[in-house]
């Protein structure tokens, strides 16, 4: 039997009581439960509940009524690893950003980068992936980089580290409410570039020769799962869930499965 770190706590919180009961002579009074034990409360009983913003291909979207992708795999192995149901909300990037999730549900996963910003809202677990900026572009466009991509239209996703990149670079983007419209946008030609994370817009375009990664961005980014801040018993959950995917190569199946080779 494989010891979890929750079926840990579960035990060494049995044996605080059994110890409890002996030296109070049989007493009726219920132990109380351990800090992190108390602490350990989901938004909705028997479930591990997720916000994420769907749709944002192949992190998280919609196949066949079923909510699907990388991050819906590492949701579900937590949820397994908890021993809870799997509940999936599905949520705006403004209110994962803000912190405000928080208030419905237990996590966030939702190919979140960590910033530090960010860790003003809420608290983050250890990086699961690296994923900088690309800038993706038509072809023949003219756009080579972000100096030729200004004064065109350039779409971003709106609450995102590729929005803020665009604005802190003079480029005034056209900003999109969720991912899946951003790349609608450019295909349609709506748009002349897209900005955003290399996996997302690499695996949108890996098989459109029309399409092309004209310039890539070392950002340093790395995504994580975000909780409430001050939450350390979820928190250290998420994080055990996280190394046993890492050692058991679950994390390189979750890739292989969902991005293939997205380089170009």
């Amino acid at each position: 039997m494989r010891i979890t770190p929750k079926l840990a706590k579960a035990l060494a919180v049995t044996a605080i009581a059994g110890l409890s009961l002996t030296a109070c002579g049989g007493s009726n009074d219920e132990p109380a439960a351990s800090g992190s034990e108390a602490e350990l409360a989901f938004v909705n009983a028997g479930k591990l509940t997720v916000c994420s913003d769907i749709p944002y291909e192949p992190f998280e979207f919609v196949r066949d009524g079923e909510n699907v992708g990388f991050d819906m795999d590492v949701a579900a192995a937590l949820a397994e690893d908890l021993g809870v149901e799997l509940n999936v909300v599905d949520s705006s990037f403004d209110a994962i950003e803000s912190g405000l999730f928080a208030t419905q549900c237990d996590v966030a996963i939702s190919s979140v980068s960590i910033t530090e910003e960010r860790k003003g809202n809420m608290d983050f677990s250890d990086p699961y992936m690296d994923d900088d900026l690309t800038l993706v572009a038509k072809e023949g466009s003219g756009i080579t980089d972000l100096e030729s991509a200004k004064g065109m239209k350039v779409g971003v996703q709106q609450a995102t580290t590729g929005a803020k990149y665009a604005a802190e670079n003079g480029i005034e983007a056209v900003q999109f409410e969720d991912g899946g419209l951003q790349v609608q946008a450019l295909k349609s030609g709506t748009i002349d570039a897209a900005l955003g994370n290399q996996s997302v817009l690499g695996y949108a375009i890996k098989d459109d020769e029309q399409f092309q990664r004209v310039a890539d961005f070392a950002t340093g980014e790395q995504l994580g799962i975000a909780v409430k801040k001050g939450n350390t018993a979820l928190l250290e959950e998420v994080n055990a869930t996280l190394q046993r995917l890492t050692e058991d190569g679950s994390l390189e199946e979750f890739t292989a499965t969902w991005f293939g080779s997205t380089e170009q």
